[in-house]
C-alpha cells in the first residue's frame, strides 16, 4: 500500500503538469511548434510528452480538444490508474494539458477502479441537453486481487477481455469533470436492422442443440459460425460486446457509437438515444467475420469513411479504409489507405515504418480542420506495449485519389508538415 500511495502522489503531479526530474518545465515550456513531427515526442504546454492515447477528437467554442488514455511507464498497457487526460489547442500544433477529465476510482466495488481496463475514450457534445458525454470501452478487473489497491497486484493482473463493456459519464464543461453513470453491452435483446431473418433462422439451427451456447468450433469452422453470427446469438440476451469503439455524431442530431463485437470478429454500429447516454435500439452489423478494431469515423460529401484495422493485439497492419452512404447503411471496403515508402530507419526510428503497417500506427481519430473544405488529419498511435507511456503519435493530411463520388481517402507519409500547405481554402 505504501508503494502505491508514493505512485499516486507522483501520478497526481504528472497528472497536474507538475516537474519531475530534470528538464520539464522551466526548460521546455517556450517551445513552439509550428508544424506536425509524426513519430517525434510531442510535448504539452507543460514542457511533457502528451499524454492521450487512444484519443476522440472534438472542437468546442474555438478550441480543439482531444481526450485519451493517461499511460505509465512500463507494462502495465491499458491498465488505468490515473484516468482520461484532455488537452485542447487553438491550432492542432500546441496542446495546454486541461487534466484529468475522467478519474479513476479508489472505491474497489467501481466499475472504474484503479486498474481496470479503460480504452478509446471518446466525447461529443449534446445541443439538447446541454451536456459533454464520453464514451469508453472497458474490461473488469478479475481474479483474486481484483479489489486490491496494490500497484503490484495491478501489474501481476493477467488482462481479461470478457466484460467488453461501453462505459458512459457526463459533464456540464467540456474539459470535465466528467461524471461515471454505468457501463452497458449494447442491445439485449434486440436484433440487428440488417440480416434479421438469417440470424433467426441460424438460431432455430442452433437451438436443435440444448447446449448450443457452449459449442466450440475451431479453424475455419468458427470463422464460419462467427461470421453467420454464433457470438450474436450467444450474447443475444445479455447485450453485445463493445470493445474497440469510437463515436460520431451527425449533422441531423444523431449520434453513433461504433465498436468491435462478436469477439472482435464483426463490427456493431449503434444508434444512441436522444440523451446520447443509451440506445435506441437501431443498429448494424457490418462486415460480418470482418475482423475490424480501431475504428474512426468522418463524413464528406454526403458520404461516411471509417478508418479501421485489422486485429493483431499491439502489433501493427495495414490500415483499412470503408465507406457508405448511411451510417446504418451498407459499408464497403476501400482497401489500404496508405501510400508511398513510409518512414526510413534512422537512429530515432530503430524499424522501418511501411505503407503495409499504417506507418506503424492504428488509428484513433480523424479531425475536421476548421476553415478549410473537406480536410481531414488522420490521428493515430504508434503502441509501445513495453512501454505504454513512450508511445508516439502518428499525424497525418487525409488527402484524395479520384474526384467525385469514386474519390478514395488516402494517408502519405510526411516526415514534416503543415496545415497551410497541404490544405488550401
Amino acid at each position: 500500500m505504501k508503494l502505491f500511495n508514493v505512485f499516486l502522489g507522483l501520478a497526481a503531479a504528472l497528472a497536474a503538469g507538475g516537474c519531475c526530474g530534470t528538464g520539464g518545465v522551466n526548460s521546455a515550456s517556450v517551445l513552439k511548434y509550428d508544424s506536425f513531427n509524426p513519430g517525434q515526442v510531442w510535448l504539452d504546454d507543460n514542457g511533457r510528452h502528451i499524454n492521450a492515447h487512444g484519443a476522440g477528437a472534438i472542437f468546442d467554442n474555438g478550441r480543439y480538444y482531444i481526450f485519451g488514455e493517461h499511460k505509465l511507464g512500463g507494462t502495465l498497457g491499458n491498465k488505468s490508474v490515473v484516468g482520461v487526460h484532455c488537452y485542447s489547442s487553438d491550432d492542432l500544433y500546441n496542446w495546454k494539458d486541461e487534466g484529468i477529465a475522467l478519474e479513476m476510482s479508489g472505491d474497489p466495488n467501481s466499475e472504474i477502479v484503479r486498474g481496470t481496463i479503460l480504452e478509446r475514450p471518446k466525447v461529443i457534445y449534446n445541443p439538447r441537453t446541454k451536456k459533454y458525454v464520453m464514451w469508453m470501452h472497458l474490461e473488469f478487473r478479475k481474479g483474486p486481487t481484483a479489489k486490491s489497491a496494490d500497484l503490484k497486484d495491478i501489474y501481476a493482473e493477467k488482462p481479461d477481455y470478457s466484460t467488453a463493456r461501453a462505459g458512459v459519464a457526463v459533464a456540464d464543461k467540456i474539459a470535465g469533470p466528467y461524471k461515471y453513470v454505468g457501463s452497458f453491452r449494447p442491445n439485449a435483446g434486440k436484433y440487428p436492422i440488417n440480416g434479421a431473418d438469417g440470424l433467426r433462422a441460424y438460431r432455430a439451427e442452433l437451438e436443435k442443440d440444448p447446449n448450443w451456447k457452449s459449442k466450440k468450433f475451431k479453424g475455419e469452422e468458427r470463422k464460419k459460425a462467427l461470421a453467420r453470427g454464433f457470438a450474436f446469438l450467444r450474447d443475444f440476451d445479455g447485450g453485445q460486446m463493445s470493445r474497440d469503439m469510437t463515436l460520431f455524431a451527425d449533422d441531423d442530431g444523431r449520434a453513433y457509437l461504433g465498436c468491435a463485437s462478436e469477439d472482435n470478429s464483426t463490427f456493431h454500429i449503434h444508434e444512441l438515444n436522444s440523451e446520447y447516454t443509451g440506445f435506441t435500439g437501431r443498429f448494424a452489423r457490418v462486415f460480418p467475420g470482418g475482423y475490424h478494431e480501431a475504428p474512426a469515423f468522418f463524413k464528406r460529401g454526403g458520404k461516411y469513411y471509417m478508418f479501421s484495422s485489422h486485429c493483431t493485439g499491439w502489433a501493427p497492419n495495414p490500415g483499412r479504409v470503408s465507406v457508405s452512404d448511411e451510417m446504418l447503411g451498407e459499408w464497403r471496403e476501400l482497401g489500404n489507405p496508405c501510400r508511398g515508402d513510409g518512414q526510413k530507419k534512422s537512429k530515432t526510428v530503430p524499424v522501418e515504418a511501411k505503407a503495409d503497417t499504417t506507418f506503424r500506427s492504428q488509428s484513433s481519430a480523424v479531425i475536421p480542420v476548421r476553415g478549410k473544405k473537406d480536410a481531414f488529419i488522420y490521428f493515430g498511435d504508434r503502441w509501445i506495449p513495453e512501454d505504454a507511456i513512450d508511445g508516439r503519435y502518428i499525424v497525418l493530411p487525409v488527402e484524395w485519389e479520384g474526384s467525385g463520388e469514386g474519390a478514395t481517402p488516402v494517408i502519405r507519409w510526411r516526415d514534416k508538415w503543415k496545415i497551410e500547405d497541404v490544405f488550401k481554402d
